[in-house]
Parts: structure tokens; sequence; C-alpha cells
């Protein structure tokens, strides 16, 4: 069977089952099985596809048929340009989070500095910062070992050596460091939401995306907590549910935080909402 035939039967059947997007998940899924680019697969998709490569691309469309993300099945997510490993420890890095990463690189405009991510997973917000940044120290924590090991294999791939990760439930191994910007993407999904039962999100660790007081609870933790961690005049940016924004910047305001804003992301959603801590005068950051 030539590519383009085998293309078109799986986008059929992932279509049948339900895949949001079947015809680009069966292209990457593909490219990962026979270990082509899309630009071949355009140019020739009419050539036969060798047996080894097929049965590889039937197991992958057969396991996206029920619904496992196609990040876990190619072990790969972009993010920020970046490729980074993925696994079903840490949640899949989205588009959307990128807005978290655009806010804080506009207020990171020192030569040097240090930036914190909380709860890091893959190492996805750490490594775009450390990216773009690179004379910051940029530590990422995560309370999960594998998500650790995960996030620091990603870091020596990309040979970004400005970031370091750190086993740490939120702040407890970081003793009385602090930091000129915090990242935090924290669980922030009520438990009753339900969209826990759709999509990729079945597959990623709920502990990941759960939070109690409807999903409030780990915003304001976070909120109360980082202020010990934060330079004068430092930004702390929380990345949040689309209806949470106004009950965040409430939290942020009511914890002392100055210049309280939300942001949207790619679908004009309110999604990450910063504050900025009191300098050592107790007016706004430097």
């Amino acid at each position: 069977m030539t590519f383009d035939a085998l293309l078109a039967r799986a986008t059929m059947r992932l279509q049948a089952s339900g895949s949001p997007s079947p015809r680009l998940d069966a292209e990457v899924l593909m490219m990962h099985a026979a270990d082509v680019t899309r630009a071949w697969l355009y140019t020739w998709g009419d050539r036969e596809i060798v047996p080894p490569a097929w049965a590889r691309f039937d197991a992958l469309i057969a396991a996206r048929s029920l619904g496992h993300p196609v990040a876990h099945l190619t072990g790969e997510r972009e993010f920020w340009g970046l490729v980074l490993r993925v696994d079903d420890t840490t949640l899949i890095p989205r588009p959307d989070t990128e807005c978290l990463v655009e806010a804080l690189l506009a207020r990171m405009p020192h030569a040097t500095g240090r930036a914190l991510d909380l709860g890091t997973g893959s190492g996805a917000i750490a490594l775009a910062l450390a990216s773009e940044r690179p004379a910051w120290h940029v530590v990422g924590v995560d309370k999960v070992p594998g998500a650790v090991r995960l996030a620091t294999a990603n870091a020596e791939r990309l040979a970004l050596s400005n970031a370091t990760f750190l086993v740490s439930d939120w702040f407890s191994a970081l003793g009385n460091e602090t930091f000129d910007v915090i990242a935090a993407n924290p669980p922030y999904i009520a438990e009753d939401d339900p969209h826990l039962a759709q999509g990729d999100v079945r597959f990623e660790p709920r502990s990941a995306l759960v939070a109690e007081d409807a999903g409030l609870a780990d915003l304001c933790h976070l909120a109360l907590t980082a202020r010990a961690h934060l330079a004068g005049g430092g930004w702390l940016a929380m990345e949040h549910g689309m209806t949470q924004a106004a009950r965040v910047r409430e939290i942020l305001t009511s914890a002392g935080y100055r210049d309280v804003a939300s942001v949207a992301d790619l679908g004009a959603r309110e999604r990450v909402t910063l504050g900025r801590a009191p300098d050592a005068a107790g007016h706004g950051a430097r």
C-alpha cells in the first residue's frame, strides 16, 4: 500500500474515533513510524510503504484511536521552537502556555538574573526562558523525580547549561533562595470538571491537573508562599483556567502584589495572571 492510501485510511479511522485533528495526527504518526519528513510525504506519498513501517504505523493509529495522546506515542512535543521529550509522568506542553513565557520575557529586561519554574514537568517553561535569556540562571522544580529526570535530559539534549532541575515540592528544597521571576503552571482544574474525562488529559497525571477549592487551592498557596522567594520587584506569573482570571487577580492583590494583570492566550482567553512584589521600600519594582 502507498503512503497516501494508508494515510487516507488512517485519517478516516481517526475521524470515526473522534480525533479533533485526524489528518494531522495521521501525518505526525506516519512521520514517526517511517522516519520521514512532512515534505517527503507530500512529495513521495505515492511510494509503497515497507512492511515494518506499516506495522508500526498501524499500532500507533490503533493507540491514537483509543485516545492516547500523539505526544505520548511519538515521545516528543515542540514548545517555543524546542523539541522536548515527553512521557506520561508530566503534562504535555501546550501552545497556549507560550503566552506565559512571552509575558515573563517582557519582564526580564536585565542582562542577568534568576528565574524559577514551579512544577516544571518536562521543563518546557524553564527551557524556553533559558533559551531566550542565556545569561540568566533558570531553576525548574518538580515533586516527581521522573519529571526532574526528564527535564534534565531535555536540557542536556538542547545544550542549555543555564537551566538546572531539582526535586522539590514547590519551594521545599529551595531554602531562602530568591528569584527575579517565578513561573508556575499549577493544577487548577476542579475535581468535578467534566473535561477530565475528555481528550489528552485522560492520560496525563491527575496530580498535575486537579486542585481543591474549585481548582484555586494551589494558585492561592503559591501566591502566598512565592513572596518569600521573590526579589524586590520580582514577578510571579501563574497559568490558570479561562474562568479564573478575576479570582486570581483578587488573590494576588490581597497577597500584596502590585501591577496585577492578566494576559490572554492564543484564543483571546485570559489564562495567565501576573503580579509584582513590592521592592525594599514597599513600592513597585525597579
